[in-house]
């Protein structure tokens, strides 16, 4: 049984093979008649939507969980709740705080499980980012990317399904948030190297690509004033667009704190590909569940 719990839980042809299936219009039906378990300890607009229709666009009914209703480790051990879900679903996507849930969740082995956001990993952005930059550009293999910021689990699903696809990725943040040691492993083991850079503006330049989150997630708004100093000189503007070249594109995973890690110039400017990225959240979706559900569970990558 198949799990997506990050990037490099895919080969590189099953990678393509899900962006394949994520232009689909008219997929299998992998989920007629079943449901699926959204599972929500943190809430969020695009994942909810984006999930719930591509459910829906594979003929399954998806199931909305907030957090109170199931109480992973307070009124049920995740593990109880997993076999609890799995006797009703297909399928089960959860979106957390710690990636162990996650990995204890798959570790049931019940049905596949789909990581919507953990600490450590954001694979169904990720995917959605990658599917936006080859409709951009086509072939990413020569491309740049350059991220800034900090060196999150957004960072590191993204880093994992770039490189993957042949691009080269640059960092660039304040000291203190850049990759753990361990992220800079698993990237080498899926091939992947980060170029890092102290300077923002040495980081971009002629790159294909700008990205950025934001500097406080959700759970760190103790952390917020203190990391509003510590970005000073990160901020995605007009003239680090700039330094870039005319010719660079912009990407934010959304939601954008406007006015400290992007301005309202480069988020709703000309360079920006925010919006279709979004919406590729759904087509990007709808590809993984079309692959997971369909072509992995029959033990085949269809490449």
């Amino acid at each position: 049984m198949r799990h997506l719990l990050e990037i490099d839980d895919l080969t590189v042809d099953e990678l393509h093979r899900v962006l394949d299936l994520a232009t689909d219009l008219s997929p299998p039906r992998v989920l007629e008649g079943q449901g699926m378990a959204l599972v929500f300890e943190k809430p969020s607009a695009r994942t909810r939507n984006s999930m719930e229709m591509a459910v829906f666009q594979l003929g399954g009914h998806p199931m909305y969980i907030q957090a109170g209703e199931v109480g992973m480790d307070v009124r049920e051990s995740v593990e109880d709740v997993t076999r609890t879900l799995a006797s009703y679903h297909g399928c089960i996507g959860a979106r957390v705080f710690a990636h162990a849930t996650v990995e204890r969740m798959a570790g049931e082995g019940l049905v596949p499980i789909v990581n919507m956001l953990s600490d450590e990993a954001h694979p169904l952005q990720a995917l959605a980012d990658v599917l936006t930059l080859q409709q951009e550009f086509g072939d990413l293999a020569g491309r740049t990317v350059a991220y800034v910021g900090d060196g999150n689990n957004m960072f590191r699903s993204l880093a994992l399904a770039a490189g993957m696809l042949g691009a080269e990725v640059r960092f660039t943040g304040p000291p203190g948030y850049r990759l753990p040691e361990a992220d800079r492993d698993r990237l080498a083991a899926a091939g992947v190297v980060v170029a890092e850079f102290d300077r923002a503006t040495d980081a971009v330049a002629g790159v294909d690509v700008v990205y950025t989150d934001v500097w406080t997630s959700m759970g760190q708004e103790d952390e917020a004033a203190q990391r509003h100093r510590d970005f000073e000189g990160f901020q995605v503007d007009e003239d680090l667009m700039g330094a870039a070249g005319p010719k660079t594109v912009f990407l934010h995973c959304l939601p954008a704190h406007r006015g400290e890690e992007v301005t309202d110039g480069v988020v709703d400017g000309p360079a920006s590909r925010v919006w279709p990225q979004a919406a590729n959240r759904m087509h990007a979706a709808r590809g993984l569940l079309a692959w997971l559900l369909g072509e992995a569970a029959d033990g085949g990558s269809g490449a």
